[in-house]
């Protein structure tokens, strides 16, 4: 690969998405010179396809649909002057040294080698498939993902089928449970495997507007069909998500959606030696969202799946923030980093590293749903009450320096009843 042609930048941003469109558009605002790769024919990720409304109430404080958000991101990329390129693959990432690190990507016009100080990686996530959650009979036509749904229906104006039913009860299942409503599908059922829904309680109301019935602890096993979907095979589960023998019915339908969840995009990473905490997919950060592997920086659902993609820009801008403080320093200048942990009904938690040399919003998701609950930092003794917590849910808070400077080792963040 030595005889590539060769391209040199400050940053290389690796997802166009809206946490990479923000960490370039906020590395540019910084003076550095970026590039932002994505493998896409146009920027936004998966935003152009979400045509329903919700998005950008905290960062933008308006209601935007998925395009008008990654609209706004693409001006501001275009008026700023970032270079970025779409249909790139990368291919590879080497990292020789702190500041010397190349990306190696392939496109229409080429393949190349970019030498870079340092990497914003945000290159999302996957879906889970539906050999994943152990789906097994026929592979007929009219198994899609939620995400293949959306994209067929939304971007190419598909219509899938008539009588629906949708394995997960996230908030991608139940959007796409109400398109399918709205284009005049019956939505036979939502298969939920845990005893609550895994969606926000705005788009869990989608159900009771539509009709759409709601099968809690409950799973799909297996399809049936042999040139297209014809029926699914539901069982229920117990508390401990073992199926219970003679509970098994079918459901007629054409078309199965699968929104089983997503998992963080982290080949590439894992590749160059990068930790993965084992909990959210996603590397090991510290406050600035740089990875174990200096200059290495990650942001979005590559990190931590999040409910808004308000938190998704947020963190690609701290990525980039991070990036520019450690290029001018040669490295992050912190004396120490204290270690956040997971205690009492945490089941997320991102992120991972604290300097208390500034302030530091917190990502957490509990492991079960709680009402009337008391959010505990004891080491720094810092409390919130809130009224419920859900895992569907992310809770996002802020811890300041004067907070976290307190700690003397580690910080435990527990979710306890009061």
């Amino acid at each position: 690969m030595n005889d590539l042609p060769m391209l040199n930048y400050d940053v290389v941003v690796i997802g166009g998405g809206p946490a990479g469109m923000a960490a370039a558009v906020r590395a540019k605002e910084l003076g550095l010179k970026v590039l932002l790769l994505d493998d896409n024919d146009y920027l936004g990720g998966i935003l152009p396809q979400c045509i329903h409304p919700g998005f950008g109430l905290h960062y933008f404080k308006e209601e935007l649909t998925g395009p008008e958000f990654a609209a706004r991101f693409a001006k501001r990329l275009v008026e700023l002057g970032v270079d970025y390129r779409t249909a790139a693959r990368v291919l590879e990432i080497k990292n020789y040294s702190d500041l010397e690190k190349v990306v190696v990507f392939s496109s229409p016009s080429g393949a190349y080698q970019v030498w870079t100080k340092t990497i914003i990686y945000a290159a999302g996530a996957r879906e889970r498939h539906a050999f994943e959650i152990g789906i097994v009979g026929d592979r007929g036509a009219g198994i899609y993902t939620a995400g293949e749904a959306q994209t067929l229906m939304d971007i190419y104006g598909v219509m899938l089928g008539k009588e629906i039913v949708i394995v997960g009860s996230g908030d991608v299942g139940l959007i796409m449970a109400r398109r399918f409503a709205l284009e005049g599908a019956k939505v036979k059922a939502v298969i939920e495997l845990m005893p609550y829904p895994g969606g926000l309680a705005r788009n869990i109301m989608i159900l009771r507007d539509f009709d759409i019935p709601l099968y809690l602890s409950h799973k799909v096993v297996e399809v049936r069909g042999k040139e297209r979907v014809e029926r699914v095979k539901i069982v229920k589960v117990d508390e401990n998500l073992r199926e219970i023998p003679g509970t098994e019915f079918w459901i007629e339908a054409d078309t199965l959606i699968i929104s089983a969840g997503l998992v963080p995009s982290v080949k590439l990473l894992t590749a160059i030696g990068v930790e993965i905490d084992p909990t959210t997919g996603g590397p090991v950060v510290n406050d600035l969202f740089e990875t174990s592997v200096p200059g290495i920086f990650a942001a979005g659902n590559s990190v931590i799946i999040n409910d808004l993609v308000d938190y998704v820009a947020e963190q690609g801008e701290l990525a980039a923030e991070g990036a520019k403080l450690f290029i001018d320093n040669e490295g992050i200048p912190t004396r120490r980093w204290i270690k956040l942990e997971k205690g009492e009904n945490v089941r997320l938690l991102v992120p991972h590293y604290l300097s208390g040399e500034r302030d530091v919003w917190i990502y957490a998701r509990v492991s079960k749903p709680m009402e009337n609950v008391e959010v505990r930092f004891p080491e720094i003794g810092k409390k919130l009450r809130l009224p419920v917590v859900k895992p569907a849910e992310m809770l996002r808070m802020k811890l300041r320096k004067e907070e976290i400077a307190k700690a003397r080792d580690g910080i435990t963040m527990e979710v306890v009843p009061l």
